[in-house]
């Protein structure tokens, strides 16, 4: 008897586990694997809040392109420096190599491509095998790599070099802020599209289908070297040319002669790049590395400190003892009174508030937001954003993209967390350069608890 009863409880326990399991209630999803975002390596939390947005001091005669005005901002994460040589140099190695294993892959494809999956499905089109190593002096390899090499007559003292303009990078992108707009949305009624896009290359065209959202683009990424010498008129600086992204001495130096799009396209990459790694191991993918936005770049440089015009708190540009405590340029002809000359290594004067280094001064920064001078007065007061993607046939003024922070050839105006200033997307210069962020997926109190709030 004692048995039936066991048999008869196991049987309605398996009944019922293969039958719903919620007893007809609203549960939610079983089986959902708890997720804990963890610190980004060299980045630092920012915390949700809200600031004063705009100039603590005058503007300059008559540019009147920021008022004040009050904002609230979602939390983030944002890098402690700017993005250096070194860590750029990553990735133009990785573009580097891409390249070389899609050479090798068309006559070489059993080494450098993976045509099938672990069910033996094939895989159209293949991926690029990253175990199998590249032996650029393999005989068997440099034939196919002689083409990424610059012809003998390009060289220099015979010296057998990668040709930088051949490093070009294929990446995409979900353009959501016009997948949103309501006159690009999907009709049910019609089971159509009726809107038009502005595509990466700026044109316009109709929308088809979802894949017209998904913007494709291919661009150069090496940097511009030769930025050293093309803005400056009589002055010597073709060591910078010649030295400055590729030496080791200036590995930990911010790279410039980056412009907006590149530095576009290297968060796409980054963001890529953790997130392949994360799904080998079987976990979720993160937020998107991006540029910041502009309010996101000033709330971050202020520090928390809701009235300071520096990100050192202060309104001067001195410290206690007299000494300059920024890389700008302090006075007339004199560049090198704050230590250097031109850009220092990151993270040589003391952070601000927030962990962040570099924040004012050694070079401006580039940001995600077009510029505009009406900005302030058109963008919501949750999380302000302005962008534009600008046409093939827009004016100059169409192209202007928000660059703040100030840097070491500026004077201690443009270094105050308030002053914005712009550069056109498409220009490179020897003084900007760009640090990345990435949305906090937690919660917005940032993990307080209901006590906080009694």
């Amino acid at each position: 008897m004692k048995r039936r009863i066991v048999f008869l409880s196991i049987l309605i326990a398996f009944l019922y586990s293969c039958g719903s399991s919620n007893n007809g209630e609203l549960v939610g999803v079983p089986d959902r694997k708890e997720w804990f975002e963890a610190d980004p390596y060299g980045m630092v939390f920012i915390p949700m809040g809200s600031f004063n947005m705009g100039p603590n001091d005058q503007d300059v005669p008559f540019g009147l392109t920021a008022t004040t005005k009050t904002v609230s901002i979602d939390p983030f994460w944002m890098d402690i420096t700017e993005i250096t040589n070194n860590e750029y140099r990553q990735f133009v190695y990785w573009v580097r190599d891409s390249i070389a294993r899609q050479l090798l892959g068309e006559d070489l494809p059993d080494k450098f491509l993976i045509t099938q999956d672990k069910e033996g499905n094939e895989i159209d089109p293949p991926y690029l095998n990253w175990d199998e190593d590249i032996e650029w002096d393999n005989p068997e390899y440099k034939p196919i790599l002689e083409q990424m090499f610059l012809v003998s007559n390009e060289r220099f003292f015979r010296k057998n070099e990668i040709d930088s303009r051949k490093l070009w990078y294929d990446y995409m992108w979900i353009d959501l802020k016009q997948a949103a707009k309501s006159t690009n949305r999907w009709n049910h009624d019609t089971q159509s599209y009726s809107g038009e896009v502005i595509d990466a290359k700026g044109k316009r065209k109709a929308i088809q289908s979802r894949a017209d959202f998904i913007m494709t683009d291919k661009l150069p990424i090496y940097p511009d070297t030769l930025v050293w010498m093309a803005e400056f008129t009589y002055s010597y600086n073709e060591p910078l040319t010649r030295n400055y992204f590729w030496h080791t001495a200036f590995d930990n130096y911010p790279v410039v002669g980056v412009n907006w799009r590149q530095a576009q396209a290297f968060s796409v990459w980054r963001t890529q790049l953790l997130n392949n790694y994360l799904a080998q191991r079987g976990e979720p993918s993160v937020q998107d590395y991006r540029l910041p936005t502009e309010a996101e770049w000033e709330y971050a440089a202020r520090g928390g400190l809701a009235l300071s015009a520096f990100p050192w708190g202060g309104p001067y540009t001195r410290n206690n003892t007299g000494c300059f405590i920024a890389n700008f340029k302090p006075l007339r002809g004199n560049y090198g009174d704050d230590g250097g000359n031109r850009t220092l290594e990151v993270g040589k004067y003391a952070p601000n508030d927030y962990g962040l280094y570099d924040m004012a001064g050694n070079v401006a920064e580039w940001t995600s937001n077009a510029f505009d001078e009406s900005a302030y007065q058109i963008t919501h007061d949750l999380n302000p954003d302005f962008k534009y993607n600008a046409l093939a046939d827009d004016p100059p003024a169409m192209k202007r993209k928000v660059v703040r922070g100030g840097s070491w050839k500026d004077i201690s105006y443009y270094l105050q967390v308030g002053t914005r200033t712009y550069e056109y997307q498409d220009t490179t210069k020897s003084y900007i350069g760009f640090r990345c962020v990435r949305s906090y997926m937690g919660r917005d109190a940032a993990d307080w608890d209901s006590s906080n709030f009694n």
